[in-house]
């Protein structure tokens, strides 16, 4: 669903109660490029990412197309960039319910003194409960890259909020893909290699293969329905092979 024709927003439902916000957006002299927010809807609605906060008015506008935006509870970031959560403060001022979740180490960096609120940090492997789903918190350091990342698992559709993990170039036109998006996303890096490579990248991915993701929802283009466990170790084995070339 369109929600603004002028920049193109739309909202799309990627799995139960799950919803993909995206809005494209031109990069002078560079191709296009797009950026997702994730709603979820529940007793205590989430959204996970913020968008710039420039472009918080289109990200306001799509998700009241699904729900009062004061009902939110919780406003997750992944690590501490513009495009995860430049619009925090905007977020609290129209949600009076709603608190910053994040790392541990997020909040103690950053969120607590740039929040207007105070943050909720979260232990690796704490569980939030929403009502029907459930969020597992998992550290994810310098995976792709920034001391304080951190995905978030939804245990009960099975969907990896993967934030920069798959990143597509374009407009993102497509709300949820099941064709390769490895071959795409590793183009992308290869022009532009955002992956801090750290010694356990493996083994971080080889964790977040274990939760047996079935939807990707990544931050910049189409979601992903399949065998995530067999992404994600495909994706280990592609950086393993951009080390050793590098070597």
């Amino acid at each position: 669903m369109i929600t603004n024709p002028q920049s193109g927003t739309n909202v799309f439902e990627i799995a139960a109660g799950i919803y993909r916000i995206n809005t494209p957006v031109a990069i002078p002299g560079g191709p296009e490029f797009n950026f997702n927010q994730y709603l979820i809807v529940d007793d205590e609605p989430l959204v996970f990412h913020t968008g710039p906060r420039r472009m918080f008015p289109l990200v306001r506008e799509a998700i009241e197309r699904v729900m009062p935006i004061d009902r939110l509870r919780y406003v997750t970031l992944s690590h501490f960039e513009a495009d995860e959560c430049g619009a925090l403060n905007e977020f609290l001022a129209a949600a009076p319910r709603a608190v910053p979740v994040c790392g541990q180490i997020a909040s103690m960096v950053s969120v607590n003194d740039i929040a207007d609120r105070p943050p909720r940090p979260m232990a690796d492997g704490e569980i939030l409960q929403l009502g029907r789903h459930a969020l597992r918190w998992l550290d994810t350091s310098h995976v792709p890259h920034g001391w304080e990342c951190g995905l978030m698992f939804e245990t009960h559709t099975k969907t990896l909020l993967c934030g920069d993990l798959f990143t597509q170039g374009g407009a993102g036109k497509a709300p949820v893909i099941e064709s390769d998006i490895l071959g795409p996303s590793e183009a992308f890096r290869s022009h532009m290699d955002y992956y801090a490579h750290a010694p356990h990248t493996t083994e971080v991915l080889e964790r977040l293969a274990r939760e047996g993701p079935e939807t990707l929802a990544c931050m910049h283009g189409s979601a992903w329905r399949g065998d995530g466990a067999a992404l994600l170790r495909a994706l280990a084995a592609s950086l393993s092979a951009t080390a050793l070339s590098a070597a």
